[in-house]
Formats: C-alpha cells, sequence, structure tokens
C-alpha cells in the first residue's frame, strides 16, 4: 500500500463517550474516522503500518448527515464513515497526551 493512501485513509482518531468505554473494556478497539471509499482491507493494513499493531478485525459504518436549519434556510452536515478497530491480544496503542 502506498503510504501516502494510507495517511489519506485514516483521517484521526474519534473520540466519544462510547469510544472511550469501547478502547477500556478487555478488547481494545479503537474508533477512527476515515476515508469514505477506503475499504476494511485498506484500514487494516494502514493501521498496522501506520501504529505496529497487530489488527484482529475491522468494522465500518457510515453516519449519516445531519439536516441543520439555519434561520429559514435548511442544510445538510456532511456524512462520514466511521470504523472500529479491534486490537490483537497483547497490542496497544499510546495516544500522545492521554
Amino acid at each position: 500500500m502506498i503510504t501516502e493512501r494510507m495517511y489519506e485513509t485514516i483521517r484521526g482518531l474519534h473520540i466519544s463517550e462510547k469510544a472511550t468505554s469501547v478502547a477500556d473494556k478487555p478488547k481494545k478497539q479503537l474508533v477512527m474516522h476515515v476515508a469514505t471509499d477506503s475499504t476494511k482491507a485498506e484500514i487494516k493494513a494502514a493501521v498496522e503500518k501506520i501504529f505496529t499493531v497487530k489488527v484482529e478485525s475491522v468494522t465500518t459504518c457510515r453516519v449519516k448527515p445531519k439536516v441543520k436549519r439555519v434561520g429559514r434556510v435548511m442544510g445538510k452536515r456532511k456524512g462520514w464513515k466511521k470504523a472500529y478497530v479491534t486490537l490483537a491480544e497483547g497490542h496497544d496503542v499510546q495516544i500522545a497526551g492521554a
């Protein structure tokens, strides 16, 4: 996999209450924003190379855009893709500032 594509595939970690609770469980999982056109195989390869960990599985879901209103004008936020990456036994990712 080309390194440029790896860094385009993973947009960043998703920080929320559910994401932190999933990360603290015995089955370590990372929740991250990924490119909408990326596949599970690309996400797995990118995480393994960037973070130097062993990935057990990848689950993805698309987050639908929210409809928002500003005055009389209706609009939409952008939709995005979320990936739940399960790490293999004994592997962990150290995040700076945490």
